[in-house]
């Protein structure tokens, strides 16, 4: 099982929103749990922009969530990092996986991918790819010495929803870390900008589960520590669709901040006092932060019915 947080390190946590769109209250969920984890264990709480998809990304987002952070009370310790001004820090890491025979190029299609039912075969990897076609470079992501599986399985215990196991050859393949347009995966971008700002503790939503094994991986590979994982419980509609942008989930309002406090808390199952349903978010934060439980947290996801 890997090693978590091994040296015992003062608490850091972060949040990671896409300026893909506004903050909603499925990313409010997500970044309370975090932000209350972080300041009830007397942590550092620190924001991330992972811009890394230009196509996806809407105009004026990343500084519309930070604004509503801010108007949330959700203040943040140390300045914003932004993925989109680190593409020298992931070329440097994944020369380093280049180096090691780690990273193979990739040329198949999404129909390839299909074909191979949803998990890459790895065939590309005795395959000569021309690169001067696009392509995408690959991690071989099982199938290497190290010995970091339990036969086959890659097991670790998360904070909020327990012991989790994963085979990565058959539930998740060999995952892209550059894509064929020339962007850093988020797997890449993720793993790196945990290690080199000493995450210690990740305090998310749980459709982030099932990559966290493959994560765990990479961060073994690059020789990073281990953060440690928490999966918070996700909101969605009565149709099962998580709450999101591309959902049309409704942007969060300056107006409603102390009312979408108390219901992300009550959606986190902290049972926050009725009087503070209209108090301000200094107070709400406050409270919170005392009365904070992980142990509180149950489920993968829950129908949020205030919407």
């Amino acid at each position: 099982m890997p090693s978590v947080n091994p040296n015992n390190q003062a608490y850091i946590g972060r949040f990671a929103p896409s300026p893909t769109g506004p903050l909603h209250f499925g990313s409010l969920v997500s970044a309370l749990a975090s932000y209350l984890d972080a300041h009830h264990n007397n942590g550092k709480w620190l924001v991330r922009m992972e811009d890394l998809d230009p196509p996806r990304e809407q105009v004026g987002a990343a500084d519309a969530i930070l604004r509503c952070l801010e108007d949330y009370g959700l203040e943040w310790d140390d300045s914003v990092l932004y993925q989109s001004q680190r593409w020298d820090i992931y070329e440097n890491y994944l020369s380093q996986l280049r180096r090691q025979d780690l990273i193979y190029n990739c040329d198949c299609t999404r129909q390839d991918l299909q074909c191979m039912g949803g998990i890459y075969s790895g065939q590309c990897r005795t395959r000569s790819v021309d690169i001067t076609k696009p392509h995408a470079q690959r991690l071989k992501l099982y199938d290497l010495p190290y010995v970091f599986f339990d036969s086959e399985q890659l097991i670790f215990t998360d904070l909020i929803q327990g012991k989790q196991t994963q085979n990565l050859r058959t539930e998740a393949g060999d995952q892209i870390l550059k894509r064929k347009d020339g962007f850093y995966a988020y797997q890449l971008a993720v793993v790196v900008d945990d290690i080199e700002q000493g995450i210690t503790h990740i305090i998310r939503g749980s459709d982030l589960l099932e990559v966290t094994a493959r994560q765990i991986f990479l961060f073994q590979l690059l020789d990073g520590a281990v953060p440690a994982f928490g999966h918070v419980t996700l909101a969605s509609h009565a149709n099962g669709q998580k709450l999101s942008k591309q959902n049309l989930a409704p942007a969060l309002q300056l107006k409603d901040a102390g009312k979408n406090l108390w219901h992300a808390l009550v959606f986190l199952n902290q049972n926050p006092p009725q009087e503070l349903q209209t108090a301000v978010p200094t107070e709400i934060l406050a409270w919170a932060k005392l009365h904070w439980r992980r142990a509180g947290i149950t489920g993968l996801s829950a129908i949020y019915s205030s919407l």
